[in-house]
């Protein structure tokens, strides 16, 4: 059977918001666009939804395709249909964010990306359609998320520092915390395990290491438990 629609059908496009953490510092995923409209600008990772797929599935096959990312957790970030976002037409975007530790992810452009890369959250170039607004958006959840749920240690190596922490949670928040209050505050989770090793090969005075007690978080949160940083 065959349907008559009263009003025009917008497009529906997915777009990934993907964030890589690397020493200290966020990056995000962008490719250059290699076709038109925005030709050789700068863009999320996305595309054009087919007609029978999903919309996590459509957003995961044009990240493969355009940047060879795959293997990660995605979340919904939100619907994004601003009149004229899109010179096409109207086109309505839902955009999906991730965080993943950068070196796990080599990346590679295809089909109609020139190139994919990863750039310093801090210094993006000028961004297709509404992208910049976006990644706006996806770094405040990211920001929320960061400091609602221990996402971050795994990101971190099995044993790390409360600076390689603090860091971490820094880039995330996009600003400096002071050092007494935050640690004062993670060790007050009660779950970090101090290991009786300290940093080696470090132009310092090496610090101690601790490691993320995974077992514990799990019997917490079963129990209720919010962590909150």
């Amino acid at each position: 059977m065959t349907y008559t629609y009263d009003y025009p059908r917008p497009a529906l496009t997915v777009d990934c918001v993907v964030f890589g953490y690397d020493e200290g510092a966020l990056h995000v995923l962008l490719i250059e666009r290699g076709a038109p409209p925005f030709e050789g600008a700068h863009a999320l990772p996305g595309g054009f939804v087919d007609m029978e797929e999903d919309l996590e599935a459509a957003a995961r096959r044009e990240l493969a395709e355009e940047t060879g990312v795959t293997r990660l957790y995605l979340e919904q970030l939100g619907a994004f249909g601003a009149p004229g976002r899109d010179p096409r037409g109207r086109v309505v975007t839902i955009a999906y964010v991730a965080l993943v530790k950068l070196s796990d992810h080599a990346v590679r452009a295809a089909t109609d990306a020139r190139a994919a890369a990863w750039h310093p959250v801090e210094a993006l170039p000028a961004l297709a359609f509404d992208h910049t607004a976006i990644i706006a958006c996806a770094r405040t959840r990211l920001a929320e998320a960061v400091r609602s749920r221990p996402i971050g240690f795994e990101l971190l190596p099995k044993k790390f520092t409360l600076t390689d922490l603090q860091r971490l949670v820094e880039a995330a928040l996009g600003r400096p915390l002071d050092k007494r209050n935050f640690r004062k505050k993670v060790l007050s989770l009660d779950l970090l395990v101090p290991l009786d090793e300290v940093e080696r090969n470090v132009p310092r005075r090496a610090a101690q290491l601790f490691r993320f007690d995974r077992r514990r978080y799990a019997r917490l949160e079963q129990d209720g438990f919010q962590f909150r940083l």
